[in-house]
Formats: C-alpha cells, sequence, structure tokens
C-alpha cells in the first residue's frame, strides 16, 4: 500500500516536471506559429496541460491536477519561469488546474469516454490558462482574444489526444486498469 503511494507521488512528482518544462521546450516552435498570427500563444500551455490530464486521469481523485498545478506554480517561481505574468503566474498555472479536475470529475459522473473526457479537459484547461493570461497581462480586443482562444481550443484538443493515448500507455504500467469511460 505505502508502495502505491510512493508510486503515485513519483508519477505526480514527473508530471509536474514534465508540464513544466515541456512548455519550455516546445515554446520556440510553437512562437513561430503564434508570432505569425500576432497572438501571443497558447500551443505551449496546451502541451503542458496534457500531463496534467494524464496524471489527473492515473490519480482519479478531484484536486489532483489542481494540486500539480499549484505545485507547478511555485516551481516556475522559484526557477524564474513566470514569463509576463510575473508574481500573478500562479493564477495563469491553478486555474487550468481546477477546470482539468472539475472537467474529469463531470466525465466520471456521466461515465463519458475517457477520450472525449481528456480532449475536453485539455481544450478547456488551455483557453482558461489564455483567458487568465489576458484578464491578467494582455487584455487582448475581441478578434485577437478570438484566435487566441481558437489555437488554444484546437491546440487543446490536439494534445487531450495525445494525452488520451499515453494514457492508454501509462495506466498499465502503473497497474492501473483502463477503463472505457471514466
Amino acid at each position: 500500500m505505502k508502495n502505491q503511494k510512493l508510486l503515485r507521488l513519483i508519477f505526480m512528482a514527473l508530471c509536474c516536471d514534465l508540464g513544466l518544462f515541456a512548455k519550455r521546450i516546445i515554446a520556440p516552435f510553437a512562437n513561430i506559429l503564434t508570432d505569425s498570427l500576432h497572438i501571443p500563444g497558447g500551443i505551449g500551455t496546451a502541451f503542458s496541460l496534457l500531463f496534467l490530464v494524464v496524471a489527473a486521469m492515473i490519480i482519479p481523485k478531484f484536486g489532483t491536477a489542481t494540486l500539480m498545478a499549484a505545485v507547478q506554480s511555485i516551481l516556475a517561481l522559484a526557477f524564474g519561469m513566470v514569463g509576463s505574468m510575473g508574481a500573478l503566474a500562479p493564477i495563469g498555472y491553478i486555474v487550468p488546474g481546477v477546470v482539468i479536475d472539475t472537467v474529469l470529475l463531470l466525465g466520471r459522473r456521466s461515465r463519458a469516454d475517457y477520450k472525449l473526457s481528456m480532449m475536453l479537459a485539455n481544450m478547456l484547461g488551455s483557453v482558461s490558462a489564455g483567458l487568465a493570461a489576458n484578464i491578467i497581462v494582455f487584455r487582448l480586443p475581441a478578434i485577437p482574444l478570438a484566435l487566441y482562444s481558437a489555437v488554444a481550443l484546437f491546440s487543446g484538443a490536439v494534445c487531450g489526444l495525445l494525452a488520451a493515448e499515453l494514457y492508454c500507455r501509462v495506466a498499465p504500467i502503473l497497474g492501473r486498469e483502463l477503463r472505457k469511460d471514466i
């Protein structure tokens, strides 16, 4: 029993780190596209959130993604990886965590297909991060904000499907039963 708890904590820590640093790796490539559209981002965030979605599926307790997002925000502050949000960066991390937890909880209660739930969690988490960043920093006009949100939703959908595939591969390794519904 203690080994299972330790394994879950190690997995959560790994996903926190992967999510935090994956964004830094993919951001330069994603910025090529977003800079040409004259929007601040959205793609790197969706990719980093997929690790929160996978962990929240592996450890199906409400608050998993929120807890991991809070840890990520502390790490981001400690490493100076706060971007344009500065000291308010934790809001940009925690809001998507709450959204992911909520979407996955609703998916579990309605017994929805796990792929759909993971895709929606990543999409809505990504757009919520974008909207939080817009409120805190960017204050984009309506049309660029709509484009920014559309990019966040699309990249969130793609990364949500990647999260579902990763979940299919990781769940059996961690001794979790792969379920068709969440």
